[in-house]
């Protein structure tokens, strides 16, 4: 038996016991390096990317590169700290991936948030709906970088009319910003809506989104200006 063998079988046990519960961000870095780090002490390892990112978060959004200049991190374990906010949004995405109705604010803005868990540039996604506001199919329609993306009329009205759409919900993030809109969103969005008005299609909301916190733009009461 190693050194560290006796502690780490009591962490583990302690997680699986009460799960992270009363941990410290230390004991959560530690007891996640014990699986690509099997000898040295990930105790040390981890006191020194909270010293060096300020924080769990900060650790877990730290480029690869970044995270390979810590001493005791390898590629491997870079690799596995970048996996957990990824896993994080495939997981609470699978949650709602049975969802059949958005008929609300609220359902919107549940669709929407894990969707956007770790992302680091803005994305755009459009929710298609049919006229009773079931779930055709949601699409990620653009990518672009951590404080702009493009968002082009025609990709959003060809999305609504190869699903037979009655109504959409378009949705972007924020990464590490506010939830709120900018003038560009804002100028987007009302040419989005009238475009859509068109051909009879219903902008039923846009949704931004910055780490758990999310805007409807439709309860802000910005749609009553487009009504003209």
């Amino acid at each position: 038996m190693g050194i560290h063998d006796g502690h780490r079988q009591r962490l583990k046990s302690r997680f699986l016991s009460q799960g992270l519960e009363g941990f410290e961000d230390h004991n959560v870095l530690e007891l996640l390096l014990f699986y690509s780090i099997p000898r040295s002490d990930t105790n040390e390892i981890a006191h020194y990317l909270l010293q060096e990112f300020k924080s769990l978060s900060g650790v877990f959004d730290a480029p690869v590169e970044e995270l390979c200049k810590i001493k005791g991190v390898s590629h491997h374990t870079a690799t596995l700290i970048k996996l957990i906010p990824e896993i994080i949004s495939v997981y609470h995405t699978d949650k709602t991936k049975d969802t059949k109705i958005v008929s609300s604010t609220n359902d919107a803005g549940k669709f929407f948030i894990p969707r956007f868990y770790g992302k680091k540039n803005e994305e755009v996604h459009v929710l298609l709906l049919d006229d009773k506001k079931k779930v055709i199919r949601c699409d990620k329609l653009f990518e672009g970088t951590v404080n702009s993306t493009p968002i082009t009329v025609k990709k959003v009205v060809a999305a609504a009319v190869n699903s037979n759409a009655t109504g959409i919900v378009l949705a972007h993030n924020h990464p590490g910003g506010v939830a709120l809109p900018s003038a560009r969103d804002l100028r987007a969005t009302e040419k989005i809506f009238k475009a859509l008005k068109l051909i009879n299609v219903e902008l039923c909301d846009h949704i931004i989104v910055a780490d758990d916190d999310f805007v409807s733009l439709a309860d802000s009461g910005e749609f009553s200006h487009y009504n003209y």
